[in-house]
């Protein structure tokens, strides 16, 4: 990995405009070692790095680049200077990174394919945004249940170097309906004239139009190195490969954290983000939680009078409304992860519900038992009962609404982490109000 002072030489050369001494800074380095330089590097100064590359390391080391590398690459560099080092990928790369590119950019990366190129490209194109269909490769060699091992491992051997994978080899029938999968290891160990159909497995497999995320996962779980794809008649369309897959979940899993902290995920590392892109991935976050803010407002207001009797109570309030909300989050973010892992779905929303009232029950319990017992010396039991009810009451009102939320969310087709946070901190803020001011008004008879 380039170290700082490699990094600050390499951005001195290209101030300076200095193409030769460049070109033997990144002589004979890896295409690995490249990689992270170009990620490391503001997206001008990485332009200038990776033109003076030679185009076949140029190749290698653009298709391991970061999908937003990439773009700023295209963005920096114009489609014109990297038009074949794109056309040297697969179409599901293609197509990942034309999504990141302006639609005027994308258009124009696209007529630089031709025949075959641009078939499989506009093959993957033409499934829905974050479908399985959008990620998978066209390009893939097969197998007929009755060929033998000796047939198969020949087309291998002939078309390794023009599909994504040979190491799961899906079989099909004469109208590509698939019929299951066989790997090259049992084709290598097999007699040379045995049946496929005598070496093939079941298949794991997905709809094309079904969900990126669950698809991969769900490769990953099964431990196969490639998911057949299929569409509605369960016609081969092409594969997700094991790399890809574990490339989706771990894109997902960094929305999903970045979301849970109210923020969008950065698309570049965070010292190379300008702030305006920094700023644009948080701003919509805070103004919704202004929105929870302005509620809490109010709901004070309709409670001031009770808080000009009792001042001490306002000296529990971010108490109060910060157990709430954590309480709420800490069931979203456990359900969250059991839906990830297809451990729940939508139509458990009941059983989930059952189970949250029960955890906040005994979680409100605790909790009231402590905050009865520590401010009741201070201010009085009355006080403290207040309190203690409270958070009685509200925790398996937030654990429940926490646990319910994502599944209703992910039944509404939307991203649980996206709806989740900002709802339950609405919620919860306004709601903890109402019930802490209710206890208190019948408790103390303000």
């Amino acid at each position: 990995m380039p170290t700082t002072t490699t990094l600050r030489s390499v951005r001195d050369l290209v101030s300076a405009q200095d193409v030769s001494g460049l070109v033997a800074q990144l002589r004979d380095k890896s295409p690995e070692w490249l990689v992270d330089l170009l990620e490391e590097l503001p997206a001008e100064d990485a332009a200038v790095a990776f033109r003076v590359l030679p185009k076949p390391l140029a190749t290698t080391v653009f298709d391991q680049l970061d999908t937003a590398v990439q773009a700023d690459l295209v963005a920096t560099l114009g489609h014109t200077e990297v038009g074949d080092v794109f056309a040297s990928l697969d179409p599901d790369d293609q197509v990942e990174l034309m999504d990141e590119l302006p639609a005027r950019v994308a258009k124009q990366l696209l007529r630089s394919l031709e025949g075959a190129e641009l078939q499989a490209a506009m093959t993957v194109l033409g499934y829905p945004s974050g479908s399985v269909g959008r990620r998978m490769s066209p390009e893939y060699m097969h197998a007929r249940p009755t060929e033998s091992a000796r047939t198969v491992l020949e087309r291998a051997t002939r078309l390794a170097h023009m599909t994504e994978t040979i190491y799961t080899i899906p079989v099909i029938l004469a109208d590509r309906v698939l019929t299951g999968v066989v790997s090259l290891r049992e084709l290598l160990a097999a007699q040379p004239d045995q049946p496929v159909q005598e070496l093939m497995s079941t298949a794991v497999q997905a709809r094309a139009s079904e969900d990126a995320e669950d698809a991969a996962r769900r490769c990953i779980d099964h431990g196969v190195l490639a998911l057949p794809v299929v569409d509605g008649e369960d016609r081969l369309v092409g594969l997700l490969t094991i790399d890809d897959a574990a490339r989706i979940v771990r894109t997902a899993a960094d929305e999903d954290i970045a979301r849970a902290g109210a923020h969008e995920p950065l698309r570049r590392r965070y010292l190379l983000t300008p702030i305006r892109d920094i700023t644009r991935s948080r701003i919509v976050w805070l103004l919704v939680l202004a929105v929870s803010a302005i509620l809490t407002v109010n709901v004070l207001e309709l409670f001031e009078a009770t808080l000009e009797q009792r001042v001490a109570l306002a000296l529990f309030i971010p108490l109060l409304t910060g157990i709430g909300g954590n309480t709420g989050s800490q069931a979203a973010t456990t359900v969250t992860r059991a839906l990830a892992t297809n451990e729940v779905d939508a139509r458990d929303a009941p059983r989930v519900a059952f189970k949250e009232v029960r955890t906040g029950l005994l979680l409100g319990a605790i909790l009231g038992t402590l905050g009865l017992a520590v401010a009741s010396p201070f201010y009085g039991l009355d006080i403290g009962s207040v309190i203690g009810l409270t958070l009685l009451l509200f925790c398996p009102i937030a654990a429940t609404v926490g646990g319910v939320m994502p599944l209703i969310a992910k039944a509404a087709r939307v991203d649980p982490a996206v709806f989740s946070t900002p709802f339950i901190s609405t919620f919860c803020d306004a709601s903890g109000l109402l019930i802490y001011f209710s206890v208190a008004s019948a408790i103390l008879g303000l």
